[in-house]
């Protein structure tokens, strides 16, 4: 198609806004991270929503881009554990009256690499004299190959009820350049044994773009994963980024399959699963009727934060471990990213604070926007809110945007089109005042497409 060529372009998955590349550390001090997490939890009545994040895996996968340590060394665990726990009763002491967690997310890495005994550690201590609301939220990233029952079991009597499992391809070859082999049998055994536990809803990530993968592949990935039919899809893009994942060397740009073959990937996966009777939501989510992310979407709750689609709308959002980013709304922090780094910081009884920014009210502005295309498909622009020299940008870039026919706008109403919707990341960019002052000379995101 035309607009492929045009819009196939390093381009930022506005997890945040302004990016983490483009933020600003000198606005940022462990004083003024402080005072905006007193802040907020005030305001938000002491509600509080976890990121926890366990890196270490015992292989490497070779697409993967997240920071991760890779060792079959299990006797890392303990001092990580530890380190977490201080890190936690840090921000504890901040806190003027007992914390309401109602969400927990353990991501990595790989959480299960951690025994269930010290799962039941981590969260026991975390739990411990706060406020659990019943209808809380927890949630954990799995690995079918290295997750045991007693692993689910251990988390669902903690109160885990979501769970998430990375699959990303079934076909032998492109598990094979990827390092990632696991059966379909393997992954069918661990989503049957969460349901019989309990637990309320199953996502499966699957990733298009990768290498040596193929139309036949994809097809075959989703029609097993139909023999399962998880509440939730995430259906990602492959971010191509040799440059920040050193794993990606492994293959060549040759091995992976160009703008126009991903183009294709996508559009075949999105057609099987509405098919199948998932609905599309955002970029990259689907899901079944019956969830409660879907519900989110269409009743305009739907939210968007560093752990990607989300139900709720926490303007706390406390990242523990390594490399890991909070949020208070207006501000963000992101931790040491070196495990023996952040270990030691934690340590000397300082916040293990590796970098942040403050946002400006044009920050709070912007990011509000891009939120909104994100997450409900429209937004409306109040003019007296911004500099009329980049009201003025803005409404230029989306013009360009309105003749492609990815978006319609009328007056200061913008609304994201079918078509605006497989390219929302572009469509977004109009808001993105820092990436066009900043200009980067190297690039720092992966394709559009």
């Amino acid at each position: 198609m035309d607009k492929l060529a045009l819009y196939d372009i390093p381009v930022p998955r506005y997890t945040s806004y302004p990016t983490v590349p483009l933020w600003d550390p000198s606005t940022h001090t462990e004083s003024t991270w402080r005072s905006a997490v007193e802040r907020r939890f005030i305001s938000e009545q002491g509600e509080v929503c976890l990121y926890i994040h366990l890196p270490f895996c015992e292989s490497l996968c070779t697409f993967c881009a997240c920071n991760k340590r890779i060792t079959k060394n299990h006797d890392v665990e303990e001092p990580y554990l530890l380190a977490v726990l201080a890190e936690w009763n840090m921000y504890k002491q901040m806190m003027p009256s007992t914390p309401v967690i109602r969400e927990i997310h353990l991501g990595g890495g790989t959480p299960t690499f951690f025994s269930p005994n010290n799962l039941i550690r981590l969260i026991d201590a975390v739990t411990r004299g706060c406020i659990v609301p019943e209808n809380h939220e927890f949630s954990v990233e799995v690995h079918p190959t290295h997750t045991s029952y007693e692993h689910l079991e251990t988390l669902r009597n903690v109160g885990f009820n979501r769970m998430s499992l990375g699959v990303q391809d079934f076909d032998p070859s492109v598990q094979y350049i990827i390092n990632r082999m696991q059966s379909y049998e393997q992954t069918r055994i661990v989503i049957q044994q969460a349901r019989e536990l309990g637990y309320q809803s199953v996502n499966v990530d699957l990733v298009y773009g990768l290498p040596l993968q193929t139309l036949d592949g994809i097809r075959g990935t989703i029609s097993k994963i139909a023999e399962v039919m998880p509440n939730r899809i995430a259906y990602y893009s492959y971010a191509h980024v040799p440059w920040k994942s050193k794993g990606q060397r492994r293959y060549t740009d040759a091995d992976v399959p160009s703008g126009e073959q991903k183009f294709s990937m996508y559009m075949l996966g999105r057609e099987m699963l509405a098919g199948l009777g998932y609905a599309s939501i955002g970029m990259d989510h689907f899901a079944l009727p019956s969830d409660n992310l879907l519900h989110a979407y269409r009743s305009g709750a739907l939210h968007r934060n560093f752990m990607g689609y989300t139900t709720t709308n926490h303007k706390l959002v406390i990242g523990l471990g390594v490399s890991s980013i909070s949020d208070t709304w207006d501000t963000f922090s992101q931790n040491e990213k070196v495990v023996e780094e952040y270990q030691a910081r934690v340590a000397s009884g300082k916040l293990p604070i590796h970098k942040g920014h403050t946002l400006s009210y044009e920050d709070l502005v912007l990011r509000q926007h891009i939120l909104d295309l994100m997450c409900r498909d429209h937004t409306t622009i109040k003019p007296q809110m911004l500099e009329p020299m980049l009201l003025q940008n803005i409404r230029s870039r989306l013009s360009r945007f309105e003749k492609d026919g990815l978006i319609r706008v009328t007056g200061n109403d913008i609304h994201v089109l079918d078509m605006g919707r497989l390219f929302i990341r572009n469509v977004c960019t109009a808001f993105d005042a820092s990436q066009l002052r900043r200009q980067p000379q190297e690039q720092q995101f992966s394709q559009g497409v």
